[in-house]
């Protein structure tokens, strides 16, 4: 991630729409591309810098999406599964009825009691049956069952059909989500494409000096016990491995994906995307700052990171880079929690 900080969303799309118009002769071939004057490696660092920020905020919004979307699909399974169990006991309950009427009817006739059972007019016959002195005790007991298990019926039906809408929806949203990041990051590579090999390695590679950076798989040697030590052992054994929007591990991550896995292997259980993680956790200042806690970054806290202590963060910074150490200024400081 660069060290410029870059304004707010809404300005920062607006100047990267510019800066797209601007810098057209990267990705306009012919006589009208040539008459552009050709943006400087600077520029260009910017342009891709704040492109790949809104493609990171997208991807959180498109993880609480995701997120929501498992839920509902989750619950909408418990659903079903409860419905086609109360459908069999209201079945047993109707049979029940059935048989009592069809033995009375080879008696010699159906019980009065009975045959206003089996009227459609359920409510009316239990008021008439609690007037009269009958001997359908038992199967009063048995229809107000019934009429129970239809009003289940038709709550879990509705409860179900509502929760299959919500899904709709929300597979919808994501699938938007998931193609507007990928339209962010394709915007990117059609930047790059019109650089030269050196320049594009140079943006690639951002501008904060390597020696910030540690990429190679070594333990965590720092003072922390317990369960820190176990989140940070486990973020220290990701160091190398690629960001990838939307991914959880154990290959790859993006920034909230490494946290949620790393708190998990401390035994904290994170919600799914920064801002939630942001929200759940206890907010503490800046110069409170221990190893172990979140940090998060810009004002939307689209961005977490691990703080290790000594100024140092690790996190998954975004795509085409991997997780790594940096320092903990290298981005535009939103706030910090602890768990």
């Amino acid at each position: 991630m660069s060290r410029h900080r870059l304004p707010s969303p809404a300005t920062r799309r607006r100047r990267t729409v510019l800066a797209l118009g601007a810098g057209g002769a990267l990705l306009l071939p012919g006589a009208a591309a040539q008459a552009e004057p050709r943006p400087s490696p600077d520029q260009v660092q910017r342009q891709v810098d704040a492109l790949y920020e809104d493609a990171e905020a997208a991807t959180e919004q498109y993880n609480g999406l995701q997120e929501r979307r498992e839920q509902l699909q989750t619950r909408t399974g418990g659903l079903q599964q409860e419905l086609a169990v109360q459908q069999e006991q209201f079945n047993a309950l109707r049979e029940t009825l059935g048989a009592v009427a069809a033995a009375q009817y080879r008696d010699g006739g159906i019980d009065p009691a009975i045959r206003l059972m089996l009227t459609s007019d359920a409510d009316g016959y239990l008021d008439r049956a609690g007037r009269q002195d009958s001997a359908a005790t038992t199967q009063v007991g048995v229809l107000r069952r019934l009429q129970e298990q239809q009003r289940r019926l038709d709550g879990l039906r509705t409860e179900a059909a509502d929760r299959l809408a919500e899904l709709d929806d929300a597979r919808r949203a994501a699938a938007a989500k998931k193609a507007e990041v990928q339209g962010r990051l394709a915007e990117v590579q059609r930047v790059l494409g019109g650089l030269k090999a050196d320049e594009r390695a140079r943006v690639l590679a951002g501008d904060q000096p390597a020696a910030s950076r540690g990429s190679a798989r070594t333990p965590y040697t720092g003072p922390a016990t317990g369960r820190t030590r176990d989140i940070l052992d486990f973020a220290h054994a990701q160091l190398g491995k690629p960001y990838v929007y939307g991914a959880t591990g154990p290959g790859s991550y993006d920034c909230s994906g490494l946290t949620l896995k790393a708190f998990a292997a401390g035994g904290v259980a994170l919600p799914r995307t920064s801002q939630a993680q942001f929200a759940a956790g206890q907010k503490i200042a800046r110069s409170q700052l221990q190893p172990g806690d979140l940090v998060f970054y810009y004002s939307d806290l689209h961005h977490v990171g691990i703080y290790l202590g000594d100024g140092r963060l690790l996190h998954a910074p975004r795509t085409g880079k991997t997780v790594e150490i940096v320092g903990v200024d290298v981005m535009p400081y939103a706030g910090a929690v602890r768990y």
